[in-house]
């Protein structure tokens, strides 16, 4: 079309003179696509398809599938792991009321009739010699009352080359289940000190585990720690009822330099401030559902411990200080042929090491040195024990 030439209206062809006769005939096979230009090639089928979906996954690509089928394995694998893990939080082991009765009592003059003295070097390389028997009793160094037992160390010696002497005793009878009450008056706290009152398989260590019902070293004025340390296979990341406040949660030895899974009590549970307070009581109960602990100062101790009675009832003292249930780890498979173990170690690996040693508690100069030039420094690092009672399951 040009400048001189009318266009014709696409709407009225008809009325011009002529005109059907001048417009060729079309087949159906020759109109052209909308959109397409005219003379172009006939369309391809896929043209001539309606557009997918994005979400319809036929029309994606091949690398668009691949992608998405990791996407949708790995939110299954989130899934799964969130589900067991969820299975773990919720759960929780049943801790129903056991029938106990008094199996064993340690108390009185005979106290350390029922102990072993342990005198080999110090598993734990402190700056400490533990003596036998006959040297613990020629020094002073144990001996009982009607009232009470008590255990220290030596306050006279000056500059001893081999250590210091201390007692650790280990227990002739041994125990797989248990209600234990620790009676305690006073708690062995100052510098260099590492004292512990605990369970364990000492000959079969760590694969029958050991239980740190009191642990705690040098000024000791954090309050007293209770530790598991096992092998493989327990682990206390699950669901707890406890007042206590969790340090770990990976009771295998080999984890965290054997730091174990340790609930942190208040000040007040060890140390000067337990002792001021007139010590008071540690429940133990170990059992196939978990171990839990309590502590109740001297003046709150429940009646079915102070009664007589000889049934105490641990499913009415409340919200244990610690939990440790069985949700992640066999206690019974972990925890076997427990001696009950009381000791006052010097230095060695916890109470020399400087995070508690310096940093923590402040204590001057090196610890063996000051272990070995200050005897005057131990005369509060001393254990002293109302009585022991076991009871067992009938």
């Amino acid at each position: 079309m040009n400048s001189t030439t009318s266009p014709i209206p696409g709407d009225n062809i008809s009325r011009y003179a002529g005109a059907p006769a001048h417009i060729p005939k079309m087949e159906l096979d020759t109109i052209q696509h909308p959109g397409l230009p005219w003379g172009s090639d006939k369309p391809s089928p896929s043209a001539l398809a309606p557009r997918r979906p994005w979400y319809n996954p036929r029309g994606w690509s091949p690398q668009a599938k691949l992608f998405a089928g990791s996407l949708c394995i790995a939110v299954m694998i989130g899934v799964i792991v969130g589900t067991v893990k969820w299975s773990e939080l919720s759960r929780y082991p049943d801790y129903s009321p056991l029938n106990y009765r008094l199996v064993d009592t340690y108390a009185g003059t005979s106290f350390f009739d029922q102990f072993h003295y342990f005198s080999d070097p110090d598993p734990t390389y402190g700056f400490v010699q533990y003596v036998n028997e006959s040297t613990a009793l020629a020094l002073n160094l144990t001996y009982a009352t009607d009232l009470s037992a008590t255990i220290k160390v030596d306050t006279t010696r000056k500059n001893p080359i081999s250590g210091r002497q201390s007692v650790r005793i280990e227990s002739k009878a041994t125990y797989d289940t248990g209600l234990f009450l620790f009676d305690i008056l006073h708690s062995p706290y100052g510098c260099g000190t590492w004292p512990a009152l605990w369970l364990t398989d000492g000959y079969h260590w760590p694969v029958n585990g050991e239980i740190d019902v009191l642990e705690a070293n040098n000024k000791a004025t954090d309050g007293n720690e209770m530790t598991l340390h096992t092998t493989a296979g327990c682990s206390m990341d699950v669901r707890r009822k406890q007042s206590g406040q969790t340090v770990f949660t990976t009771c295998d030895n080999s984890t965290n330099g054997n730091a174990g899974c340790g609930v942190q009590g208040p000040a007040l549970s060890y140390g000067k401030e337990f002792n001021d307070n007139g010590g008071g009581i540690y429940a133990l109960e170990l059992r196939a559902a978990g171990i839990r602990a309590w502590f109740f100062p001297r003046n709150l101790i429940p009646a079915d411990i102070t009664n007589g009675s000889g049934t105490p009832d641990p499913s009415s003292w409340g919200l244990a200080l610690a939990d440790f249930p069985n949700t992640s780890c066999d206690i019974p498979s972990h925890f076997k042929n427990q001696s009950i173990i009381a000791n006052i170690d010097l230095c060695g690996q916890l109470g020399a090491n400087a995070q508690f040693y310096t940093t923590l508690y402040g204590c001057p100069g090196e610890c063996k040195d000051f272990v070995a030039h200050n005897p005057g420094n131990f005369t509060d690092a001393y254990w002293e024990f109302s009585s022991f009672k076991i009871y067992q399951a009938l």
